[in-house]
């Protein structure tokens, strides 16, 4: 259970880590499903859908290949869909959620190799869950929307990591019409690189700016993530979830 301490820094600040949250055995099952998911996506000539998960792979030439993500990778590997629904992950996103049951609309793999080229430029995930139509609600008031990053390898800077705009939440959702923010919305010189050791995972709120660079290191950057938002919030259909499963964190099942 999360601290009341806990929650409220979740909702001044925009993040919370936990630190630890998988065990080895657990990171070992899942990178184990990341090489697999890799040794596919190379058999790919571009983004296609497989067994129900969506590989978005870019190959401009022939030695030229990089995994943008992998939507619903545990429509592929069940281990990740599993592992991205334990309780001790499900049950704090709960908790900042504001109840026992959650719908799980993100399950996806990120992996930056040295050299892909791959970043992500700074972003609200509000956006791409579709904020300010019709297909998201905010019924709680609070965003209904975390997200869970869990790292896979030790994450920093060097090798492609995550940069964050402490406080950036309090701005609430930015319109933008591709996701891109508009310059002087947040100030980018506020952005602090996100220092992760394998098996922490980090909890986003969906207003929270933030973003990742390109694989400038020598090791490799492998990142799972997990969303969840409250019930009644997502419209949008996605690829191998379609508008979620309904998960119940405690109590009684639904």
């Amino acid at each position: 259970m999360l601290s009341a301490g806990a929650i409220g820094e979740f909702f001044e600040v925009g993040f919370l880590l936990l630190p630890g949250l998988y065990d080895p055995a657990e990171l070992a099952c899942a990178r184990e499903a990341f090489a697999r998911l890799e040794a596919r996506a190379r058999t790919l000539p571009g983004p296609a859908v497989v067994d129900g998960a969506l590989f978005v792979v870019h190959r401009p030439a022939p030695e030229d290949f990089k995994i943008e993500r992998i939507v619903w990778c545990g429509a592929v590997e069940q281990e990740l869909a599993a592992l991205g629904r334990v309780s001790k992950l499900v049950t704090p996103v709960a908790e900042l959620l504001g109840g026992p049951e959650l719908d799980h609309i993100i399950n996806q793999a990120h992996l930056k190799r040295p050299g892909d080229g791959v970043e992500f430029h700074f972003h609200q995930d509000s956006y791409h869950r579709r904020y300010g139509t019709q297909l998201f609600t905010d019924v709680n008031g609070r965003g209904s929307f975390v997200q869970a990053l869990t790292a896979l390898d030790d994450m920093g800077p060097d090798n492609g990591g995550l940069w964050l705009v402490p406080r950036s939440n309090q701005l609430g959702h930015i319109p933008t019409h591709d996701g891109r923010l508009p310059d002087g919305v947040f100030k980018r010189e506020e952005a602090r690189p996100v220092e992760l050791a394998a098996g922490d995972t980090l909890l986003l709120g969906p207003f929270t700016v933030h973003g990742s660079g390109p694989n400038r290191g020598a090791t490799q950057r492998r990142l799972f993530i997990n969303g969840f938002c409250c019930p009644g919030a997502n419209r949008r259909e996605y690829p191998g979830a379609g508008t979620g499963f309904r998960l119940r964190a405690w109590g009684n099942a639904a």
